[in-house]
């Protein structure tokens, strides 16, 4: 890397599917597919960088019968200085990536309670997917690094995709959680300093969607190719996956026609199987082999791969195909270079129909191996064939140009020459690690000389108090029982030595003083004010300017008050409740639009806050990188307090994203209406049975919070 580059410790987020450095289960399920390999391959080729001194490739630890013992490995090494991490969040069990999103707050007070504890913190972040996205962003407004960003797939254009299948809306969120997905996916854009795309298609078909698209931050580095695993066959390989193919083919001498997917219906295998159906020359002339995943008892399947076999199956029934289409029950990882290589062997061609492919690893692989090319016309083929001139485009509803252009290909051996030659040098030229770490450095260079990483130093007016820390609002929470407040007080008093008081209020500063004055609380070490926009410390309430630098990222009130203003339903509060970086409005739920809209609105202005409604009919817009949660996980870091020591008790929803996550959390009885209710499946949220600061007794009470 140049010489005036600082990154020296990379961190990759790949959080959900089965991640492990050997033997990867591509096509075991929707979650296991090119996104693990890439993440694997890129941490491997960041490593031998001399420039890089560690990766570490992040993910989720899973412990689970029904998976590998090798994902609940805490740490497993790639080489000299690359590595997998494994943090646990939410169950041990392997569970999808939809029912991934209430876990990945602890997710990432787990990992950030890991960095902690290690020598150094990461230069850079690279996230993958729209969850390691959510986790990224506020890790890296944390730490003050740069973060890069690679979708892989995003959510606005698989909503489409979905709704032009007939699934209704309503059926696409219970099973997808796409809102999640495509709010975190907005917010991850609106954080990031770079994106990285495989091919200049995914950024306008794909990211010009959403609202913060930015073309200036997008660029594109094609992934990589390992050509010590993916080559030209030699003549004297051990090709032993060829003996499973007679138990299907008549006549093994044939050419291969070779699919290798998941058993996914965007994959179209079904469409090729009907192309091969319906042409007697490729019947006579060549093989039909379909590699789609491994499976013990097909029975035993997800329904989506097991209607996509069924219906091959159905396929080789109806157009009388038996002894002229192999496809075999299982394959290891390890396997699937041997594969590419015998079907190059057999003079065969590698065919991809899917519907859409954001990339096309596979092709790379096969293009490798010396493999002819005949790729769907949607998405990043285009890229693939147009740099390495070694096959075909065709449209994947098209069962006759499919066909057609296979014939093409197979019956003429100076294009299939011409094709299998161009592919084996222009991959090497485009599509190596080698070439794809060349420009990943070059993009990043400089980076990190625009953030400012966390103050090392701990406020003077904060030191005495670092034991556990006890974390309050006072509406909603403390207020509304005087008898309450007085022996709430009193337990602050008798155990000041240990415990950290902190207010965290939507109030402004002064006003949050003057009630506390009022109702006799005591004032506390710590007060954060203004929904997380300031922090203050000790009686002499010194205030952190290092956050108030931080949260000005993107910040602009004036804008946003010149699109709310406009709005019906929304009034802006007195000045008393205004602040430099919190607009307050009284919200009428009867007349103005709901909150998700008013963000939208926001975002289609490239406009970038978080909106916060508590109490039904109070909105508060403060900046992107500030909330009461944003906040509190700020000061943990710099006063050294573990999240697991925090007890916080929430009343509405402007206290939620302080609750979630590793933190100890009360939900008080008297919390306005059902606010907060979506957290009472979360193990470390206790509702209390009283309301009030006599709900807090309670709470301390459960947690036994004195001996923790």
């Amino acid at each position: 890397m140049s010489a005036d580059n600082n990154i020296k410790y990379v961190v990759l987020l790949s959080i959900h599917g089965l991640i492990r450095g050997h033997n990867l289960e591509l096509g075991r399920d929707a979650d296991t597919g090119g996104q693990t390999k890439y993440v694997v391959d890129l941490a491997k080729a960041l490593g031998k960088y001399s420039q890089v001194e560690q990766v570490d490739l992040i993910t989720r630890t899973i412990v689970d019968e029904a998976v590998s013992a090798d994902y609940a490995q805490a740490v497993e090494t790639l080489s000299e200085n690359a590595r997998i991490v494994r943090i646990s969040a939410g169950p041990d069990e392997y569970i999808p990536k939809e029912q991934l999103w209430d876990h990945l707050d602890m997710f990432y007070d787990n990992l950030t309670k890991w960095l902690n504890e290690q020598d150094r913190m990461p230069d850079l972040i690279h996230s993958h997917y729209a969850d390691a996205g959510y986790v990224g962003a506020q890790l890296a407004n944390l730490l003050g690094v740069p973060l890069i960003h690679t979708g892989h797939s995003l959510g606005r254009d698989k909503r489409k995709r979905l709704l032009a299948s007939g699934l209704s809306s309503a059926e696409i969120e219970s099973t997808y959680n796409m809102d999640r997905r495509i709010d975190a996916e907005e917010e991850t854009l609106a954080n990031a300093d770079m994106v990285i795309t495989s091919t200049a298609n995914e950024i306008e078909e794909q990211y010009g969607l959403y609202n913060y698209y930015n073309p200036s931050r997008m660029n594109v580095i094609p992934p990589g190719t390992d050509l010590s695993l993916f080559h030209p066959p030699s003549g004297d390989e051990d090709l032993s996956f060829a003996d499973q193919l007679p138990n299907f083919l008549a006549d093994t001498s044939k050419p291969l026609i070779l699919a290798l997917s998941r058993p996914d219906e965007r994959k179209n295998i079904l469409t090729l199987v009907e192309a091969f159906g319906e042409s007697r020359w490729l019947q006579e002339h060549a093989n039909l082999l379909i590699v789609a995943g491994s499976r013990d008892d097909i029975r035993d399947m997800d329904k989506g791969p097991r209607t996509v076999l069924t219906n091959i199956m159905y396929l080789i029934d109806v157009y009388n195909l038996y002894g002229k289409v192999a496809m075999p029950k299982s394959h290891s990882a390890d396997e699937v270079p041997k594969i590419y290589r015998y079907v190059t062997a057999s003079g065969g061609v590698f065919v991809n129909p899917a519907l859409t492919e954001p990339f096309g690893l596979t092709l790379l692989e096969a293009a490798a191996s010396g493999l002819p090319l005949v790729a769907t016309e949607n998405g990043g083929p285009v890229d693939i064939i147009e740099n390495c001139k070694n096959g075909e485009l065709v449209d994947p509803l098209d069962r006759a140009e499919i066909s057609t252009v296979l014939k093409k290909i197979l019956a003429d051996k100076e294009i299939w020459s011409q094709y299998a030659e161009s592919g084996i040098q222009k991959v090497k030229e485009y599509y190596s690690w080698e070439a794809h770490v060349n420009t990943y450095e070059d993009k990043i260079s400089g980076l990190s000389a625009k953030h400012e990483t966390l103050p090392t130093s701990t406020p003077a007016r904060a030191r005495h108090y670092r034991d556990r820390a006890l974390v309050s609002d006072i509406d909603q929470a403390l207020l509304g029982n005087q008898e309450a407040i007085d022996q709430f007080s009193e337990m602050l008093k008798a155990n000041r030595k240990n415990i950290t008081f902190c207010i965290a209020t939507g109030r402004r500063i002064d006003t949050a003083l003057a009630h506390m004055k009022k109702y006799g609380i005591p004032r506390p070490d710590i007060l954060i004010s203004s929904l997380g926009t300031r922090i203050h410390y000790g009686n002499n309430l010194d205030e952190d300017l290092f956050w108030t630098d931080r949260i000005d990222h993107q910040w602009s009130g004036s804008r946003i008050r010149r699109v709310l203003d406009e709005i019906d339903g929304l009034e802006l509060q007195p000045k008393v409740a205004q602040s430099e970086f919190k607009l307050s409005y009284y919200y009428d739920a009867e007349i103005a639009p709901a909150t998700e809209d008013l963000i939208s609105m926001l975002r289609k202005k490239d406009i970038a806050a978080n909106v916060i409604l508590s109490f039904g009919q109070f909105l508060d817009i403060v900046p992107l990188r500030a909330s009461k949660g944003q906040a509190l996980r700020y000061v943990s870091q710099r006063l050294d307090i573990p999240l697991n020591r925090m007890l916080v008790t929430g009343g509405s929803g402007a206290d939620e994203d302080m609750m979630r996550g590793d933190t100890l959390a009360v939900v008080l009885k008297n919390r306005h209406d059902e606010e907060l209710s979506q957290l009472v499946d979360l193990e470390k949220v206790y509702f209390a049975s009283q309301p009030h600061a006599a709900g807090i007794l309670e709470a301390i009470e459960h947690y036994n919070f004195y001996n923790l």
